[in-house]
């Protein structure tokens, strides 16, 4: 069977802003195309004619799709008509979505950079929530974990940390706390009734890759031998423990074997929604 070639490029993503917005919506759109390997160039916060020029002259020596969010009229036309010159295709990955906005609104966009970055509430809201997940991480601290949209539950390696941060990014305080064999889970916290539990777990075979990787210990190293966090009945038995456990409380599950982080982290806030349209109702997955 013939081996596809790998296509490399560069592609330069351009913004007047922070430029995360745009390099989330590149890399969905790149993600669909296999057998690739571009070369991202990130220009953020270009708000000047002199700033645009060394972009330019980054797209001269090494040219490719330009993908840019700009809201500035003279700036988006100036980069247009250069990449134009150029001869790179430039487009606007926003316009559609706010024209659609526009057009159902009956409103004009304001066309300020930066404007969801804003210093408002929903900033200090996620500032706010990204200390309450550092604090509450790993079981550290209780004192206070009642004020918790979501608590996640889990053995070890369940990506609870970084899902925990993901949310935070998104204004929504969350907790963590991990089961340990052979320790008790603090009774008190399961009479919580403002928090939403979720459990997380994930196959024998990928929590101990990732353990392993952890301690970076070989297979066949005879010093982990004994040792139980590697073990695969062993953690195959503490996989099975946690989902009973999970179970008796009438805990949804998610299984976080083959979903990146951003989608275990999509799939709590599918539920913290559905907390908000129906309080009250037990939450199950």
């Amino acid at each position: 069977m013939k081996k596809e070639s790998v296509r490399h490029f560069y592609v330069h993503l351009v913004s007047d802003a922070t430029g995360t917005t745009l390099q989330g919506v590149a890399r969905a759109c790149l993600a669909q195309f296999d057998h690739i390997d571009p070369v991202e160039r990130f220009w953020p916060l270009v708000r000047t004619e002199k700033q645009l020029d060394r972009v330019m002259e980054d797209i001269a020596d090494n040219p490719g799709p330009v993908l840019f969010t700009m809201v500035d009229v003279e700036m988006r036309k100036m980069l247009q008509k250069r990449c134009r010159d150029a001869g790179v295709p430039c487009m606007p990955v926003l316009d559609p979505i706010i024209k659609g906005l526009s057009a159902y609104l009956g409103l004009r966009a304001k066309g300020v950079p930066g404007r969801q970055h804003a210093l408002d509430d929903a900033y200090f809201r996620r500032m706010d929530a990204v200390d309450f997940a550092l604090h509450f991480d790993d079981g550290q601290s209780f004192e206070g974990i009642e004020e918790a949209d979501v608590i996640l539950v889990g053995v070890s390696r369940t990506s609870k940390t970084p899902t925990c941060i993901f949310l935070a990014r998104q204004g929504i305080r969350a907790a963590n706390i991990p089961l340990v064999p052979h320790q008790p889970f603090p009774e008190r916290l399961l009479t919580l009734k403002g928090p939403i539990f979720v459990g997380l777990t994930e196959t024998p075979e990928r929590l101990v890759a990732l353990r392993r990787n952890r301690l970076k210990a070989d297979e066949h190293d005879p010093r982990h031998a004994d040792n139980t966090y590697l073990d695969h009945d062993r953690v195959e038995e503490e996989i099975r423990l946690a989902r009973r456990f999970f179970t008796q409380h009438g805990w949804p599950v998610i299984d976080v074997t083959r979903r990146s982080v951003e989608e275990t982290a999509a799939e709590i806030q599918m539920l913290l929604q559905r907390r908000r349209s129906h309080p009250g109702q037990q939450e199950l997955m």
